[in-house]
């Protein structure tokens, strides 16, 4: 089995959020944009929860693409995003230090646009020895087709795709980790939709307690 395909850890990995600012958004047709932002919020959300490294970079902020995202700047607000003119942001020599300085190899990053954005610096990333684990439903492309293709061709590259909440509850792993519970439970009632709803429903019914020894 691929080391790509093993288990993340919160002592192991970065996340990293590229571009997710107005203009990029515009753009988006691979994915509804308020799920966007709702699943890229949740993932700068997860990094928090588990005291994971984070990186945020924008391109082209003052200049056109405008800042990134309040739903996920406000999560981080003292991380000041490394904007860049390049489109792919391994090209840009404060982004490379920005990862390396988190010390970690297996990195977790979502982009928009998919096919340029998340495709340019994780092809180069994944030759430069990092494992790399994309958040496909916090990125988004152009179109489904542009999307779809994107994900296929850094699949066969060697990148593994996740979800923001596969992310989320497999850094959490066992629910009888105390320290991050009640926050993971908080973030997926937030932000998981319908399984949101389900946790607050049973909690709402049975008791704050209910499903604390395995939801």
């Amino acid at each position: 089995m691929s080391k790509n395909h093993g288990l993340i850890k919160p002592d192991e990995v970065a996340i990293v959020l590229i571009d997710h600012q107005p203009q990029m958004l515009f753009g988006v047709q691979s994915i509804d944009k308020q799920t966007l932002i709702n699943n890229s919020a949740a993932l700068a959300k997860t990094a928090k929860v588990f005291n994971v490294p984070v990186v945020l970079t924008t391109v082209a902020a003052k200049a056109f693409s405008g800042p990134l995202v309040p739903q996920v700047q406000s999560v981080f607000p003292d991380i000041e995003p490394v904007d860049r003119t390049s489109m792919n942001a391994w090209d840009d020599p404060g982004f490379r230090k920005a990862i390396e300085a988190t010390g970690r190899k297996k990195i977790v990053i979502a982009a928009l646009w998919t096919e340029v954005c998340l495709v340019m610096p994780v092809i180069e990333m994944l030759e430069a020895g990092y494992e790399i684990y994309m958040v496909t439903d916090a990125s988004g492309g152009t179109s489904v087709e542009a999307h779809e293709r994107s994900i296929q061709r850094l699949i066969q590259a060697g990148a593994v795709p996740m979800t923001w909440l596969q992310v989320c509850l497999e850094l959490q792993r066992d629910w009888a980790r105390v320290e991050t519970y009640n926050a993971v439970i908080e973030l997926c009632k937030e932000h998981a939709g319908a399984y949101g709803a389900g946790i607050f429903y049973a909690k709402s019914m049975l008791g704050e307690h209910a499903g604390e020894s395995g939801q």
